[in-house]
């Protein structure tokens, strides 16, 4: 059954067919876009597929306190171990990212999407059999290969199952796996922790990315790939991927697509403006149970479901803003979801209760998430004959190398100056990013009535 379309997409080039494919819009229906079925079974796939990517980052975080103990690491030293995952995110992010590009768009996708996977659930399923902090150490690098190298592909496949009218909302709605994973996954945590250790935590949660892997060889073939396409034309709206990009992207060489990216002025300014919202968030979440079990008293499980508190409204500043994007642009959307994270950065100062980190983190959840959506339609918009290789070089660039900095840096400050200091420098990278933000060229056309 095709959806209801949604006031919020674009009005396309020519008018939708009517007779059998016009549809009465009731109900809450009346507020989503038409798509056509495998469209919307590709959206529910990709976004389990980053609920567990979200989930799998979180473990070490909400699990932080136990690792330490076992391994006797200070603040700083846990830093860098968080720190590793994340040059495995680098890596992983960009030389995914090309080759997914390489191998192929549309249902090729598939290809490079699965191989990252399997990398992440293998490699997060080792950690919990590792003895020594060395082995540990190493498939921490392997993991953050796994989800930073299926992110980028994660979110090409789906723009390329979307007609381009309604990305941002496709993307958006993905995206909640994000925060849906940040509450999900310390709830889940919290529960084994009740009958296990840490190590079950690393056994059992990477193995939900099995039953994604086989939805996706079922869902993302080439017949129905051609199915959405067709459907797409046939209802005025614009395919996300023609016959003569797909022939560009498929004999482009790797170099040719990192090229194209990184020459693309609005590439340049996401990787610097996600660069400062990673750097904030991962300082902000890495350190969120110490500061819970250390500074209010807190148990663990306590604190690890309390981390995950931003979970609870995350979905709603996901489709809020990437549906927003889609109608007044992206820019706009991120210039309000930047001057939201500045005030729940600050409010984070004032969490000295169970009570106050509820109220603040749920607040905090309507933006935290929030700008990856927009950047990534931003990119797709803007190159997308390497899709994947931008946004492998945007979480590559940014999100790794925030990533491997921000441990250390925000443990030694919490260590010497305290948790106050702390957010305050977090406010000021992020005041630092509205420069990159003001350069960004919008990719929305609007249209007058």
């Amino acid at each position: 059954m095709t959806l209801p379309s949604s006031e919020l997409s674009q009005k396309p080039a020519k008018a939708p067919h009517s007779g059998r494919n016009a549809v009465h819009r009731r109900g809450l229906f009346r507020f989503l876009p038409r798509a056509h079925p495998l469209s919307w079974w590709m959206l529910v796939i990709t976004t389990l597929a980053i609920l567990m990517n979200s989930i799998d980052r979180i473990i070490l975080p909400t699990l932080l306190p136990a690792i330490m103990t076992s391994f006797n690491l200070t603040e700083v030293q846990a830093g860098w171990l968080n720190s590793l995952s994340f040059v495995g995110t680098l890596t992983g992010a960009v030389l995914f990212g090309l080759f997914s590009d390489w191998v192929g768009t549309g249902h090729k996708r598939c290809y490079s999407w699965c191989v990252a996977v399997l990398v992440e659930i293998v490699s997060g399923v080792a950690t919990a059999f590792c003895k020594s902090l060395g082995a540990f150490q190493a498939l921490r690098v392997a993991m953050g290969m796994g989800t930073g190298g299926s992110e980028p592909i994660n979110v090409a496949l789906l723009g390329e199952w979307w007609q381009k009218e309604n990305r941002g909302f496709a993307i958006g709605v993905h995206h909640t796996g994000f925060p849906m994973g940040q509450f999900i996954g310390p709830v889940l945590i919290a529960a084994i922790l009740a009958f296990a250790t840490w190590r079950e935590a690393f056994l059992f949660i990477p193995l939900i990315g099995l039953m994604i892997l086989i939805a996706q060889l079922i869902i993302g073939t080439r017949k129905n790939h051609q199915k959405v396409n067709n459907w797409i034309v046939e209802n005025g709206l614009t395919p996300p991927v023609s016959a003569s990009l797909q022939h560009t992207v498929e004999h482009a060489s790797l170099w040719t697509n990192a090229a194209s990216c990184l020459k693309n002025r609005n590439c340049q300014m996401a990787i610097l403006l996600i660069f400062g919202f990673t750097w904030a968030e991962m300082g902000i979440a890495n350190f969120l149970t110490l500061q819970l079990t250390r500074d209010v008293g807190l148990d663990l499980s306590t604190a690890a479901i309390i981390s995950g508190a931003s979970g609870i409204t995350g979905w709603i500043g996901q489709i809020l803003w990437g549906s927003f994007s889609d109608v007044k642009g992206r820019k706009r959307s991120l210039v309000i979801i930047l001057a939201g994270w500045v005030f729940a950065a600050a409010l984070c100062i004032a969490i000295h209760s169970a009570v106050s980190g509820w109220a603040i983190l749920i607040f905090w959840g309507l933006f935290r998430n929030s700008p990856y959506p927009v950047a990534y339609a931003l990119l797709i918009d803007s190159s997308p004959r390497a899709a994947a290789s931008s946004m492998g070089l945007m979480i590559g660039l940014a999100v790794g190398i925030a990533g491997i900095l921000v441990a250390p840096v925000s443990g030694w400050i919490i260590h010497t100056f305290g948790f106050t200091v702390h957010y305050l420098v977090i406010v000021a990278v992020l005041l630092i990013s509205c420069l990159p933000l003001w350069f960004i060229k919008e990719t929305v056309i609007f249209k007058k009535a």
